[in-house]
């Protein structure tokens, strides 16, 4: 019973240290500059490369968990990636940052689509709602952590480590999940199909070739080899695409595609992480160049936003089993509000400034929170595996894609936070109106689809019965308000 409660724990701590990660170098990046004498483009490789690596492993790491055991691969996963936190802190040259940041990366790609199949293969059936939920708001909590937790070691200096201590942070928690994995009581489904060698080299390639152009060539001022670069990516893509229908076993499950519940879904989580991490950073990045503040004021400056998040987590669950998935419709509306109210209030108006902050914490808590149970629940079973790996490859595309943008916006002439929160709330408003279809195809689906059990739910019987309506008709479905299935 012990190792069953702990079990929640240990493996939403991988959840944490990789997106702490990716946020706490946000506030860090300038002391670091300062410290190792890096150029700008090294500074964006330090925060490129844990990008680069983490986007590109994962769909392959997804099917290796399958061949060879979730928990083995959440372990060296971690592993590797504890490792690497400690030889990046340690770094006495950029270059060696860099290197440690990609193998942090390779760390977190190992380790993040095995914690939705740990979720799915050994959390019973009636927690599994429960535990998405907590999937989702550890996700919410640690994307915010980073900049205040980081903004805060980096003010104190303790032990003259500055950026350094706020890198030696996951250690601790990377050494106890490791102590205590093996007593987990995780059951290894093994699977005897092999692992694609064409699409796994297609994939990691076409993600390589434009993940790196879109984090490292704004900097470089877009020359000929990003645009080239992105072209040899949409060929490789389109490759890995047609790969994937002629060999018996893919690495991404035909039915994953072929399912509009699952398209939209990952559509809508692209869509709203192309705002959520290049919001942060905007604000970070203003609020430490043109407002002047040191780093933990810009850390305690985000600080209201944490807060809003950890309250929209807690009532996530509750919104989601009233509203269904028009919650996620809600969230990034909100959000997109407070984008455009932010860059008019930061000078004059703090309070104003300080509220609006903590309402979109609250949508982003709501969405992250919600998001994966309203949405892999609605995934076929075989497809279960496939999703584990695409939803955060869509996460990390749709940041990697935000950030690039929004630093767009931010370069343009004229008011730099105007251009980036204009943009924001363009982005936001977009994921709105994708998760508005997402949640009226689900209801229209009601009444369409035979009883099946889904491995994700709580003995779900499928599409037709989480709108609580006649199903006589699809007619009659669409009439109702869809009330999703808990």
């Amino acid at each position: 019973m012990t190792a069953q409660r702990l079990l929640l724990p240990i493996i939403l701590s991988g959840t944490f240290v990789q997106l702490f990660s990716v946020t706490v170098m946000q506030v860090a990046v300038v002391d670091v500059r300062q410290d190792l004498g890096a150029t700008a483009g090294e500074g964006q490789l330090v925060l490129a490369g844990y990008t680069l690596t983490y986007a590109c492993s994962l769909i392959v790491s997804a099917r290796l968990g399958d061949r060879y055991g979730y928990r083995r691969l959440f372990v060296v996963g971690m592993a590797v990636f504890t490792a690497a936190s400690v030889g990046a802190a340690a770094a006495p040259s950029a270059w060696v940052l860099i290197i440690g940041r990609l193998a942090q990366g390779f760390g977190s790609g190992l380790m993040a689509p095995q914690i939705l199949s740990i979720i799915q293969s050994a959390v019973p059936a009636h927690r599994r709602p429960a535990a998405l939920s907590a999937f989702g708001a550890t996700m919410a909590a640690a994307s915010l952590a980073g900049p205040v937790l980081g903004g805060v070691l980096i003010q104190l200096d303790p032990l003259g480590l500055g950026w350094r201590a706020a890198m030696l942070l996951t250690v601790p928690v990377g050494v106890a999940a490791l102590a205590l994995s093996p007593a987990l009581p995780i059951p290894e489904r093994r699977t005897a199909k092999r692992v694609d060698p064409v699409g796994a080299s297609l994939s990691l390639l076409g993600l390589a070739l434009l993940v790196f152009p879109l984090t490292t060539g704004q900097d470089a001022g877009r020359p000929l080899w990003t645009w080239v670069s992105l072209a040899l990516a949409a060929v490789a893509l389109t490759g890995f695409a047609i790969s994937q229908r002629r060999v018996a076993d893919p690495l991404v499950h035909p039915s994953t595609v072929a399912e509009p519940a699952t398209r939209w879904g990952l559509g809508v989580v692209l869509v709203f992480n192309a705002g959520v991490p290049s919001f942060t950073l905007s604000l970070s990045t203003h609020l430490q160049g043109a407002q002047g503040w040191s780093p933990l004021q810009a850390g305690l400056g985000v600080t209201p936003y944490a807060i809003g998040a950890l309250a929209g987590s807690a009532v996530a669950t509750s919104l989601g089993r009233r509203y269904g998935p028009w919650a996620l419709a809600a969230a990034p509306l909100a959000m997109g509000l407070v984008s455009l109210v932010v860059p008019m209030t930061i000078s004059d108006l703090l309070w104003v400034y300080w509220l609006a902050l903590c309402l979109g914490g609250f949508g982003f808590g709501v969405f992250t929170a919600s998001a994966f149970t309203q949405i892999i629940t609605r995934v076929r079973p075989e497809a279960a595996t496939s999703v584990s790996g695409l939803f955060p490859t869509a996460q990390q595309l749709g940041g990697t894609l935000g950030v690039t943008f929004a630093g767009m916006a931010y370069a343009a002439p004229g008011d730099a936070l105007w251009n980036a929160m204009t943009y924001e709330a363009a982005a936001f408003a977009l994921a709105a109106v994708c998760a508005a279809v997402f949640a009226r195809r689900d209801c229209r689906g009601a009444g369409v689809a035979p009883p099946r059990q889904s491995q994700w739910g709580i003995g779900d019987p499928g599409p037709a019965s989480r709108c609580s309506v006649p199903r006589p008709t699809v007619r009659m479905a669409s009439r109702r308000r869809c009330r999703p299935h808990a």
